[in-house]
């Protein structure tokens, strides 16, 4: 099935095209508007036969007199819309490695993306046009393993049989494992080798075999293994091999995300992927970002530039609010992902050779007398256990008489004494008191009840009710009934019970469940579509989920939570998305909401907090490696930039690490 937005033009005639440009560019000033209709309204095949019949009419160069008469970014983006698709690609790569420097990114993103065919018609068009001989010139121009990989990518050599043999792919899998994670150095020849030669089939197989037994997704390792440009570049490759649409959309994302926008990075992908795979890009991409490609062209760029590139994005998918087969592998992909086991670890440990009373005592000198010394509070408070924490205060009781908590209350303030103070709580009257502040007073924090009755676990949702009822004196429950209503009341009101199923998926269940979360016909109101969610999404367990979900996008080809945004809204639809990412993967949920809580000016601090020691014993760990896979920078260094002070190092401390 074709899946570019750029068609063959029906009734095309070139001599006539060919005229109208000509038309458009004579005289004083040219018709912008005129050229750019026409251009991105025909196939690269037919524009290279309007270049043919304008030299034939007119005795002129078409690409030199479009030079001569546009400008800027428009003038880049017509000018490769006008060339063929290889010799694009060898201007693109000549543009790369010419000059002082080199665009490491340009060199990556084509050939880690381009087939076999691709690459050799790019290597005949590189000769072609400049003489040269495009190995040599890459090789003149770049070094290391980096240089090694993108030589092996230049032969054009993948293999393309789609017959995969188990046995290879588990030895494959077995080998990087060895090369990389259980190796003392890395042997990135082994990296290269595997994958640069086997079929995009074969790795996608050994990516999941490397899962199962590494316990990480080969991202994560080609991260902890390799670096800089290398680095880059393998992980192009595995993205390319899973998805290119998903690989382009981040991509695109990246190149107009925040201040400023990478116009050529924009021209370039635009360009080339016009008449292959660009529909299955838009499709990704209003997944992942929650808004479609369209929109964020039209938000980012301006002028004819902006007019041409909507043309050649072909549609607005907010408009169409529809999901497709493309986006939906996507999910589906994302789903196994995280129906393997992986470990959960925290960053903070119990620390050896513990000693509660010579921890009072620091605590107590650091508080005593004038001033205090924070330093020496952060680094006992940080590097202990929850556990190991109380036993500190029952020691500093003993020893001085004196409540602990009631002194650091006094001696530190802002933010440095909410998150001290947050970890000397036990983890249930931790939740107990964000609960406890998010429905009193006027006003609901409705964002903090989701986040922690979507993600706790029945043990932990049971302490919670008893530390809430012995602070405050009333049930949990009870405030959440009063202090919320409807839909969103109930789903509150389900999961404070605790009462989730612990079982095994059911698959004959499974499939039942979600037949009846993709029934939007029923026009029952005792069993409308929130109730239907309400009673899976809060009673299931959590493998059993995982396996619904599977199920409805095998049965509709959407994503569930792509359907509840669809059907839903407010609090009930922030609820079930918030439950359906932590089913799915809650280290990623979490690392969402603390990237969010940094991005953009200013600091959510009551959420960076509340992350930031609820998670640190359980699976911090795990949430900076999502962290880092999500976003392609460390928790560590968002920390870093975007707090100050005592508060920044007690948060680094938590932490645990730069990645």
């Amino acid at each position: 099935v074709y899946r570019g937005s750029v068609k063959d033009f029906q009734g095309f005639d070139a001599n006539q095209d060919a005229e109208a440009l000509y038309n458009a560019m004579k005289g004083f000033g040219s018709d912008k508007e005129a050229i750019l209709d026409l251009i991105t309204s025909r196939s690269n095949k037919q524009r290279v036969e309007i270049c043919q019949a304008y030299k034939s009419l007119y005795g002129k160069d078409l690409i030199a007199d479009l030079k001569y008469e546009l400008t800027g970014k428009f003038e880049r983006l017509i000018v490769s819309l006008m060339r063929p698709p290889a010799y694009g690609d060898a201007k693109e790569i000549k543009d790369a490695i010419s000059g002082v420097g080199t665009d490491e990114k340009c060199l990556i993103e084509i050939l880690a993306s381009r087939s076999n065919q691709e690459i050799h018609d790019l290597v005949a068009a590189y000769k072609d046009a400049y003489g040269r001989d495009l190995e040599a010139d890459i090789v003149g121009d770049t070094s290391g393993h980096f240089k090694k990989m993108l030589v092996v990518l230049l032969q054009g050599a993948r293999e393309e049989d789609d017959v995969v043999s188990e046995d290879l792919v588990e030895q494959d899998a077995k080998d990087l494992l060895e090369a990389g994670e259980l190796k003392w150095g890395t042997d990135e020849a082994q990296f290269i080798y595997i994958l640069g030669r086997r079929s995009r089939q074969h790795l996608r197989l050994v990516f999941d075999e490397y899962l199962k037994i590494a316990g990480k997704p080969i991202e994560r390792s080609i991260r902890g293994e390799l670096s800089g440009d290398f680095e880059k570049l393998m992980l192009a490759v595995v993205k390319c091999i899973r998805s290119k649409a998903e690989y382009f959309a981040e991509r695109l994302y990246k190149a107009m995300k925040g201040l400023g926008t990478r116009d050529n990075t924009l021209i370039r992908i635009m360009v080339s992927r016009s008449e292959i795979d660009m529909l299955d890009i838009r499709e990704v991409f209003r997944t992942k970002y929650e808004k479609s490609l369209y929109n964020m062209i039209k938000e980012d760029t301006s002028g004819e530039y902006k007019k041409a590139l909507l043309k050649l994005c072909g549609g607005d998918d907010d408009a169409a609010g529809e999901f497709f087969p493309e986006a939906a592998q996507v999910a589906y992909r994302m789903w196994e992902l995280s129906a393997v086991k992986v470990e959960l670890r925290g960053t903070v440990q119990p620390a050896g050779d513990f000693n509660d009373d010579g921890d009072a005592q620091v605590l107590r000198k650091a508080m005593k007398g004038l001033g205090t010394d924070e330093g020496a509070i952060i680094e006992v408070v940080t590097k202990r256990s929850n556990a190991q924490r109380q036993q500190i205060i029952k020691a500093y009781k003993a020893h001085y008489g004196r409540d602990l908590m009631a002194d650091l209350k006094s001696e530190l303030s802002g933010s440095l004494a909410k998150l001290i103070l947050g970890l000397m709580l036990t983890p249930a009257q931790y939740d107990a008191k964000q609960l406890r502040k998010a429905v009193e007073g006027a006003g609901t924090d409705e964002s903090v009840l989701i986040e922690i009755m979507a993600t706790r676990n029945n043990q932990e949702i049971r302490a919670i009710n008893e530390a809430y009822q012995e602070a405050y004196h009333k049930s949990l429950e009870d405030d959440l009934s009063s202090d919320t209503s409807g839909h969103f009341k109930r789903i509150l009101v389900s999961l404070a019970l605790g009462n989730r199923d612990e079982g095994p998926e059911n698959l004959t269940q499974a499939q039942e469940d979600a037949k009846k979360l993709a029934d939007v016909s029923s026009n029952d109101s005792s069993d409308s579509l929130e109730t239907r969610f309400l009673s899976i999404l809060c009673t299931r367990s959590y493998p059993h989920l995982r396996r619904v979900f599977q199920e409805f996008i095998k049965m509709t080809n959407h994503d569930v939570e792509h359907a509840i945004k669809k059907r839903m809204s407010g609090d009930v639809r922030d609820a079930f998305v918030a439950i359906v990412r932590s089913v799915k993967n809650k280290p990623a949920f979490f690392a969402d909401k603390l990237y969010k809580s940094m991005k953009g000016a200013g600091t959510d601090e009551r959420t960076l907090t509340r992350i930031m020691i609820s998670r640190s014993e359980i699976d911090l760990f795990n949430i900076r490696g999502e962290f880092i896979d999500l976003f392609d920078k460390s928790l560590h260094h968002m920390i870093e930039k975007d707090t100050s002070g005592d508060y920044r190092k007690a948060l680094l401390a938590l932490c645990g690490g730069e990645d």
